[in-house]
């Protein structure tokens, strides 16, 4: 198993192959459904729109652009205070090409580009104008909108990642005469999970959370249960090889080339009355001084199921100055057997608190891997991204089954990713902390960051919600299992 070994550190821009078009038709390519729009109402027709608006226009009016420009306004029109990270809006569109990706980017926002997260999601039920959706979203320091006041200007953007024009026609959302703010119901907005404005196009209410709340009790069967409460002394506890587990040390990729992995920066200790992992990444501004960390399964045995792990990112470094541009992970891998090999496989949380890949700040990724040519640079993935920062404890999750990869943080769904990107081969279950290059912090100060993690799941062939998760954690914990391992090796 070679994991991550001699993988370069990847920029995310990538070329989709056509070849994967017929087995994305399937996901996204579905007719439209009969049933009516979903529009926010309430019971004694007192107040349609659940106290706020949407305005929009677009500054690219054009049938095709080489970005899609939707800017946005919400006003205040109840008689309270409106919490804006409460609200969520979804701009709907169809997609390119069915292996289509996107980015998100903010130009300018009143409440400021730093507090408007972007994040696109996949249709349940795609429509003739729409089997994508971006949804913009607050942090809480955004603030909130006094009654009758609007968040001002929030001018945003996306793009195919290819940068290859797109086709604004078909997409539900957009109106090619909007070029001045007005009341835009093609738009949706939620507050606090419940729909409050605008019409989904078919069958695709934004509900959250659902009508039916998820069942929280796992339910019969699955085929084997990996499960790590990281109950151990230091990094030479020999529980942690029999347990399955290798601590990294030999050299390679990702990363600062000429870096080396430690194994003694992986250390064990108490926390919220767990015992959890940490991970530490240092350097003194040069390779020879620079020391990644990574702890990974021996075997690669892993393939459709559930997982999840509780992980602990952080945006400043424990001691020395900040900067540099770190990698905080948790992923599935298989090894690339050739450049472009249809059989690689790789599902990736991955945070940069201070960017990287040409992003300038906090960035979170999903990414699902189909293949890639390490020489000359070329990828085949689907990604998902949230320009905000995540430091602080974060419950994530993966599912993968045979329609699509679905990645959830902290209960919510953050991506779903495509047929085209399955797995055809098991993969190995890795976390790992490193640093893309030394160009974002130049200090020779010795500084080092840390990532924690409190514990790992893994179900074979069976997909849990985000509750049934915690509720497993929860059994192993009161039954006080610190492991168990029944995943069969094939």
């Amino acid at each position: 198993m070679t994991s991550h070994d001699n993988r370069p550190a990847r920029p995310r821009r990538t070329r989709l192959r056509a070849v994967l078009a017929t087995a994305a038709v399937t996901a996204l390519g579905a007719t439209t459904l009969a049933a009516l729009p979903a529009t926010a109402s309430t019971t004694d027709g007192t107040d349609a729109t659940g106290g706020l608006t949407v305005q929009y226009r677009t500054s690219a009016s054009g049938a095709t652009a080489d970005q899609s420009e939707p800017w946005f306004k919400v006003r205040n029109t109840s008689t309270t205070a409106l919490p804006l990270s409460e609200v969520k809006l979804r701009y709907y569109f169809k997609a390119d090409s069915p292996g289509a990706t996107y980015r998100f980017a903010c130009s300018w926002a009143a409440k400021g580009c730093a507090h408007i997260t972007g994040t696109f999601g996949t249709l349940a039920h795609p429509t003739d104008t729409a089997d994508r959706y971006l949804e913009i979203g607050f942090t809480t320091g955004a603030g909130t909108l006094a009654p009758g006041a609007d968040t001002g200007d929030m001018q945003l953007r996306f793009h195919q990642t290819s940068w290859q024009p797109l086709r604004q026609s078909d997409d539900y959302s957009f109106g090619a005469s909007q070029t001045a703010y007005g009341d835009w119901t093609k738009v949706t907005a939620t507050r606090a999970g419940g729909l409050v404005w605008g019409s989904a196009p078919a069958g695709n209410s934004p509900t959250d959370p659902p009508t039916t709340p998820p069942p929280t009790t796992p339910p019969p069967g699955g085929s084997g249960t990996l499960w790590d409460d990281f109950g151990y002394s230091s990094h030479t506890d020999p529980k942690i090889s029999a347990n399955g587990w290798s601590v990294r040390a030999n050299s390679g990729g990702p990363g600062v080339p000429g870096a080396t992995w430690d194994p003694s920066n992986v250390t064990f200790s108490t926390a919220g009355g767990n015992t959890v992992m940490t991970l530490e990444t240092s350097t003194a501004g040069t390779a020879a001084t620079t020391e990644h960390t990574e702890v990974l399964t021996k075997a690669a045995k892993f393939k459709n199921g559930t997982y999840a792990a509780r992980v602990r990112f952080s945006d400043a470094p424990r001691s020395g100055p900040d900067g540099d541009r770190v990698v905080q992970t948790f992923f599935t891998i298989n090894d690339l057997k050739a450049p472009m090999a249809d059989d690689y496989a790789e599902y990736d949380f991955e945070y940069l608190p201070n960017g990287g890949w040409g992003e300038p700040s906090n960035i979170l990724y999903t990414t699902s891997w189909e293949t890639y040519n390490p020489d000359p640079w070329q990828a085949v993935n689907q990604h998902t991204e949230s320009r905000q920062s995540y430091a602080g404890w974060h419950d994530l999750v993966v599912t993968i089954d045979a329609t699509s990869i679905k990645y959830y943080v902290d209960g919510r769904l953050f991506g779903t990713h495509d047929a085209a990107y399955l797995p055809e081969r098991p993969m190995s279950i890795n976390f790992n902390q490193w640093l893309i290059d030394l160009q974002g912090q130049t200090s020779t100060t010795p500084r080092a960051y840390e990532q924690q993690v409190d514990y790992v799941l893994h179900v074979k062939d069976q997909v849990l919600t985000p509750a049934q998760v915690d509720a497993k954690v929860a059994a192993y914990r009161s039954a006080g299992t610190a492991f168990e391992d029944t995943v069969p090796t094939s």
